[in-house]
């Protein structure tokens, strides 16, 4: 595999509890992989570490080749890394426009908006609406379309369909898909939603208190195992 995100022995630790052992995982170029776990079993402790919102005590996080694990988080996404967290966390009284732009690490390209709005049309209708104006689904795509603006090698979603209804769930589901056709960028997600893994992924990592359990690829997993050990 030519990995654009290569994890290995990623180990992260709160006070003296060990959270996530020695995690080790590659994405490709183009790949969409999905990371299913249970509440509390470490997928959001796993992703704040990949983008450098939690420190982590040992490993390698390596972009494109590129070593980023000392990095602050803003200078992870300098090297190709964005990050979208579960809640969304949009600003409430900005715009959407506002909200986009204030993502941009500087002049955005007119062309890099058009793309946007054309994978979300809701948000140039709502353009000039305060972020806390939209309803969930409409916030999650204006979080993923912040995270867009720069242009990211690898985008990470943290439970993007928590609180959503199905319909815009699907919508999500699609344009996680059409992202990757445009830009062939890398996308890992953590997710419970079996029906949306099975929609969107190429591959999946079950992950149980803080280990890696279980990996398939889409051709093959078996999504009622995948079931069974959400619910065990």
């Amino acid at each position: 595999m030519n990995a654009m995100l290569k994890v290995q022995d990623l180990t992260v630790r709160y006070g003296q509890s060990e959270v996530i052992h020695s995690a080790s995982f590659q994405a490709a170029k183009g790949e969409i992989l999905a990371i299913m776990g249970r509440n509390g079993m470490g997928k959001t402790t796993l992703l704040k570490s990949l983008i450098g919102v939690i420190g982590a005590a040992s490993g390698s996080v390596q972009v494109d080749g590129k070593e980023v694990l000392d990095m602050a988080p803003h200078r992870r996404v300098r090297s190709g890394m964005a990050y979208v967290p579960q809640g969304r966390m949009i600003f409430s009284t900005l715009s959407v426009w506002e909200n986009l732009v204030s993502g941009a690490p500087g002049a955005v390209e007119k062309s890099t908006f058009d793309e946007i709005f054309s994978l979300f049309p809701v948000l140039f209708d709502m353009r000039k609406r305060k972020g806390g104006n939209l309803s969930g689904g409409q916030q999650q795509q204006l979080a993923i379309g912040r995270a867009l603006i720069t242009n990211p090698k690898v985008l990470i979603l943290d439970e993007p369909t928590e609180g959503i209804q199905p319909s815009i769930i699907k919508d999500i589901a699609r344009a996680l898909r059409e992202i990757r056709r445009i830009r062939d960028l890398t996308i890992v997600v953590s997710e419970q939603v079996v029906s949306f893994m099975m929609d969107v992924c190429d591959r999946v990592l079950v992950i149980d208190r803080g280990n890696f359990i279980h990996e398939d690829t889409r051709a093959n997993v078996d999504a009622d195992k995948v079931k069974r050990l959400l619910a065990v």
